[in-house]
Parts: structure tokens; C-alpha cells; sequence
């Protein structure tokens, strides 16, 4: 897809999604995609609010037709070519408008139906499947969530029976009844959280490369539409959606590794809140509270700042969140500041203390620069974690993202389950100064002196194999690199321990397609290694190598 259809693509995803798009009034527009963005509009506005008629790719292509013959009656002779190519573009549009529509309407309609719940409560069946087709029930759960984030999980039957999980925002607590112990954790950032979340599905059928209805069953006695949805990354799922509610009641993952599991709402209702018994923290008689979380609530930035030992930046210029709690961390004397947006959707941590070692960027990390120091960016945090200020790990998840930088000898960090956009404000609030965030595949790694012939065919079948839950260390550009070096030593095979260690590799270039890993090693004259995503472009696509250069002395 050419720049102008990505972007009329999204001007359209806008319209669909009831935003003002970006590109509305961008005086910066050619004529032409002016011209198609307010025949859009105009498409949008006639558009009724269930899914369009069987007349609608005809009256589009009518209105369009007109629209363009008109307009060519105008233009001279001399200009001829300017309406073949507004046709020409036109046809497209008819096309883009086409696949947006199909695949939005339903997705529209889900996103919609979730705006309006406040909280749910169903009892989740997880069922495995093996290749021969012999069925296990895994678990089944009682479910309580809301609109917050806010959760209450009890594990009623499987290997984990008696085990809640509970998070009210606040605080985040498991109770394990066998061992009669109760484990403490940080509400936020929360990585795990529970399977079948309808927001998080919701998301990821909306990030869909494809969805298409395949037919209509019955579930939980419920009548749903059957969607086959292809995901950004990995084999197409199946997704069975209410006709009534428009929510997910079931979910079936595609065979891998001989297994495939079905989740299921066998029974769900909605409610305004979630039962506030439930979310209130006690220990249980004969309990051992085991404390993982060593943050402690302070009433001010004045307590905080006697704690840690530091004035605390406050980030500067944000109109849509505001400030939440402010927590110290009394083991690694860490301040971090919460914030919320207004609808209370987007969570984000501004995480701030002295440097108390080198800056080391995680190798699956997209690089900037914060004045002019290099920038840590993950979206989302995968594969190896970055390393917070004072030395906490970061936790793993599919919706959190980070932007972590040094800078006059103190380390920062923000994160959050927030757009990158929304990240990067929060950074220039704190730096007041130079913030470079890369757009994914905006740099020029150069032109390696030794290419290497990569065959697209035998990636394609890697990055199936990946997606399969095989070789995930394909996912990192350091250990491809390791791999590759280690190979031009020991053709015939590794055995034992790499020639070259992992620790040996630093990411010197990486916008989350192009990346360049630099060595100096005695057992090897190559000095920097070149990688690329050739099949899939996103935190899911495998790493290949394109090339190398040799140390000075060997060039």
C-alpha cells in the first residue's frame, strides 16, 4: 500500500471510529486527496448506521462517477491527465472503502457495545484439544471485570482450584488456599491479567490484518455470528460474537503444538459495578502476606522527595491525564508518579531515580534520543525487559509500552498502556528539551560491505515456525546476530557454548525493522551485524540477516 492509501486508509478508520482524522484541513494536502477525503466525508455522511445495503458499492461508485465527470468538465484540456489520475484514485477508493467497511462494520459494532458496559460477570470454560481431538476442560473461572481495569478472578475448577486473583486498581493480590499464603504485586503496570478480557479482544480484532464472518452457531444458548479473524502475528483464530450483546462469548486459538484451546462465557451479564466486598483487600485468618511490592503510598512530591533523596520531575503541558497516586519505592529508592486520562482507558507511571549503572538498552528495543541521549523504546514491552531506574525489571506485556532514557546522571522512565504518541508527551513534559521518537522503518542503517542472500521463501516458513511457539529467538536481533557470527566461525555446527557471547552484541541502529548489532571480538573479524524484518513488520516478524562489515584492520 502506496503513502496515500495508508493514509486515506486511516482518514477512513477515523471517520468510521467517529474522530476527526488528522489529515482533516491539512493545508499541506494536494488537491487530489483533498478532493477524495470530502468525497469520503460526503460517503460517510450518507452512510446509514447498520451495515450498508446491497445498492451501496453502486451508489458509491455513482456518486464517485458523477463526482469525477463534473469535475473534469471544469479542468482545460491541458489538465486531462489530472482526472484519469483522480479516477484512477477513485477506483482505489472504491476498493479501500470496499475492505474498510466489511471488515470495520462488525468491529465498529463490537467497540461500540463495550463503551457501554460498565462492568461483566460470567463463568469462563477453557477446554484443550489435542491433534487427535480428545478434549480436556483446563480450568473454569468466575470472572468479575469493569471498564477501569479492575478484576476479580476465582480459579473454581483445574490444577489452580481456589486460587483469586484480584485487582482493584490499587493494589493486586493472589490467595493461594493450599499454602495458605497471599502474595502482594503492584497494580500497575499489570501484565498478566486474565484470559478472554472482551476489551483486550476487542482491541485485537480491531489491529486485525483480516476478518471475515464464516457462519452462525448457537453458544451458551446465545445466537452468534462465527468471525475467522487473522491476527497481526500468528495463525487465524475463530471468534463467536453475541447477534444481541455484539460482545465475544467464545474463542478458539488455531492448532499449535498439537494443542488448541477453546474459551468459552457459558454464562455472562452485565452489571454497573463490580461488588465492592470483592475488591476490598483483607488477609484471611491463618494467611502469610508475602509483600513482592515494596512501594508505599506518600501523601505528596515533598514525601517523596525526602524518601528518595531527590527533587522529583514532574512532567509538564498534559491536557488529558491527570496525576493519581505517588508511590516511593523504599528498596531501590524510586519515585513514581500515576497518572490516568479523563475516561480513565489510558494508565501511565512516570518512573524516576539516580543512574546507578551504565545505560543498557534491551536488544529488542527501538532506539531514540531524549537530549541527545539514547532512548529505550518499547511498544509493546516483548522479549528481552528493559531495565528500570535503580534496576527493576520491567514487566512483560501485549498492551504496555515504555520510553526509558538517562540524563544528568538520573534515569527515567514512562510507562503505560498508551499509544507511543501519548508516552512521547509525557517525556518532553519531563526533558523540556530534544525528544526524537523514530517512526518505524525512518532510518538508513547504510549499505553493508558483505551482503548476505536471504531466501524469502525459507524465512516465510521461520516465521511460520515462530508463530507456532518454535525458535522464538528469532523475535531478537541480538541472538540472530549471536547465532549468525557464531556459524561463520563454527560452520559445521555449534556444540556447547556460542564462540560469541550473547553480552557481546550492542544494538547500535533498531527502528523495529532495521537494525545494525556491533561486536569487537578477537574470534571474529566481523564488527557489525545487519538485520531486517522481511516477512512481517511488526513485533511478531523474525529477524534476518542482510549483511556484514569487518573490523578496520580486516576491510
Amino acid at each position: 500500500m502506496s503513502n496515500k492509501e495508508k493514509e486515506l486508509s486511516e482518514y477512513i478508520d477515523s471517520l468510521n471510529a467517529e474522530k476527526k482524522p488528522k489529515a482533516h484541513g491539512n493545508m499541506a494536502e494536494s488537491p487530489e486527496m483533498e478532493e477524495l477525503m470530502n468525497t469520503v466525508r460526503m460517503i460517510k455522511s450518507l452512510k446509514e448506521s447498520n451495515a450498508p445495503g446491497t445498492k451501496y458499492n453502486k451508489n458509491i461508485s455513482m456518486e464517485i462517477g458523477e463526482k469525477m465527470k463534473n469535475k473534469n468538465n471544469k479542468r482545460s484540456k491541458g489538465h486531462w491527465y489530472l482526472g484519469i489520475a483522480s479516477v484512477a484514485a477513485a477506483v482505489m477508493l472504491i476498493f479501500i472503502l470496499n475492505l474498510t467497511f466489511a471488515r470495520n462494520d462488525i468491529v465498529y459494532a463490537m467497540e461500540q457495545a463495550f463503551k457501554g458496559v460498565q462492568a461483566y460477570h460470567g463463568t469462563l470454560e477453557i477446554i484443550a484439544a489435542d491433534g487427535a481431538g480428545k478434549a480436556t476442560s483446563q480450568a473454569r473461572r468466575e470472572v468479575w471485570a469493569d471498564q477501569k481495569g479492575n478484576y476479580y478472578i476465582s480459579d473454581l475448577e483445574g490444577s489452580q482450584k481456589g486460587l483469586v486473583t484480584v485487582n482493584n486498581g490499587e493494589k493486586k493480590w493472589q490467595l493461594w488456599p493450599d499454602s495458605k499464603e497471599l502474595y502482594i504485586f503492584s497494580s500497575f503496570p499489570d501484565p498478566y491479567r486474565f484470559t478472554f478480557e472482551l476489551g483486550k479482544e476487542i482491541e485485537n480484532i480491531k489491529n486485525a490484518i483480516k476478518t471475515k464472518q464464516i457462519g452462525e452457531e448457537l453458544v451458551s444458548g446465545r445466537k452468534t455470528i462465527v468471525l475467522e479473524v487473522s491476527p497481526q502475528g500468528g495463525a487465524p483464530y475463530k471468534l463467536w460474537v453475541d447477534k444481541e450483546t455484539k460482545l465475544p462469548l467464545k474463542k478458539q486459538s488455531a492448532m499449535q503444538n498439537a494443542l488448541q484451546y477453546t474459551i468459552t462465557y457459558t454464562n455472562i451479564d452485565f452489571t454497573e459495578t463490580i461488588p465492592a466486598e470483592l475488591m476490598a483487600y483483607s488477609l484471611p485468618a491463618g494467611f502469610n502476606e508475602i509483600n513482592t511490592n515494596t512501594e508505599q503510598l506518600v501523601n505528596n512530591l515533598e514525601e517523596a522527595a525526602a524518601v528518595v533523596g531527590f527533587e522529583i520531575k514532574v512532567p509538564e503541558g498534559l491536557s488529558r491525564y491527570t496525576m493519581g497516586n505517588i508511590t516511593v519505592d523504599l528498596d531501590k529508592k524510586l519515585a513514581k508518579i500515576y497518572y490516568a486520562d479523563k475516561e480513565k482507558q489510558s494508565r501511565v507511571v512516570v518512573i524516576q531515580g539516580t543512574a546507578k549503572s551504565e545505560f543498557k538498552t534491551a536488544s529488542t528495543a527501538v532506539l531514540g534520543k531524549v537530549n541527545n541521549s539514547i532512548a529505550e523504546i518499547q511498544s509493546p514491552i516483548e522479549g528481552n525487559p528493559g531495565v528500570l531506574a535503580g534496576g527493576g525489571a520491567y514487566a512483560r506485556g501485549t498492551d504496555i509500552s515504555s520510553i526509558r532514557w538517562q540524563d544528568n546522571g538520573f534515569e527515567y522512565a514512562v510507562v503505560g498502556n498508551a499509544k507511543i504518541e501519548d508516552l512521547e508527551l509525557f517525556v518532553k513534559g519531563i526533558a523540556k528539551g530534544s525528544v526524537q521518537i523514530p517512526s518505524i522503518g525512518n532510518i538508513s542503517t547504510g549499505k553493508p560491505q558483505v551482503a548476505i542472500p536471504v531466501d524469502l521463501a525459507v524465512e516465510e516458513n521461520e516465521q511460520k515456525s515462530v508463530d507456532a511457539g518454535h525458535s522464538p529467538w528469532k523475535l531478537d536481533p541480538a541472538f540472530v546476530a549471536q547465532v549468525f557470527v557464531s556459524l561463520q566461525i563454527s560452520p559445521k555446527g555449534i556444540v556447547g557454548e556460542y564462540p560469541v557471547q550473547y553480552e557481546s552484541f550492542k544494538i547500535v541502529e533498531n527502528d523495529g525493522i532495521n537494525a545494525v548489532m556491533e561486536l569487537n571480538s578477537e574470534k571474529t573479524p566481523i564488527n557489525k551485524v545487519y538485520l531486517k524484518k522481511l516477512v512481517r513488520k511488526d513485533n511478531t516478524g523474525i529477524w534476518s540477516v542482510v549483511g556484514y562489515d569487518l573490523q578496520a584492520e580486516n576491510n
